[in-house]
């Protein structure tokens, strides 16, 4: 990490990438994949970690990237909506229509992603427990927990 004025030069795994960004300590790593890195997919809800908006993969869990600074990012590996390609679960979604505005569509993706890789076996109780973080004023839900049992 070589520091230049305030800001840190770092590099970070994004999507399988390497990319050297200059941050200042307090960056988060949502501030950094919008706005220095032009990944837009995760959105800024609410800043305190409550809504899942901002959903990416840390070394395969869901993180709160408004919530995690940058520097933390360092050595681990980063997935956003923009690293995944045609997914099961991203078709399922289309296909099921589980989608409304889809402002919260890539995090719910994101954790839907990751639910499945990781309890392949999840019945509805472990379905509802993943989704329960993501805020949706849209739907009901139904669909997006259909589209995850099309891919289980």
């Amino acid at each position: 990490m070589l520091a230049i004025k305030g800001l840190s030069i770092i590099e970070l795994n994004i999507n399988g990438s390497k990319h050297s960004v200059a941050v200042r300590p307090a960056d988060t790593l949502l501030f950094v994949l919008r706005e220095k890195l032009g990944l837009t997919g995760a959105k800024n809800g609410c800043e305190s970690g409550d809504c899942d908006c901002c959903t990416v993969l840390v070394d395969k869990w869901p993180i709160k990237a408004c919530l995690m600074l940058a520097v933390e990012a360092i050595g681990h590996e980063v997935i956003t909506i923009e690293g995944l390609n045609n997914e099961p679960i991203q078709l399922a979604f289309m296909e099921k229509f589980a989608t409304a505005c889809g402002y919260c569509t890539p995090s719910m993706i994101m954790n839907c992603y990751a639910l499945i890789n990781m309890k392949s076996q999840a019945d509805d109780n472990v379905i509802n427990e993943w989704l329960e973080g993501n805020l949706c004023r849209c739907t009901g839900y139904e669909e997006i927990r259909v589209a995850i049992k099309s891919v289980l």
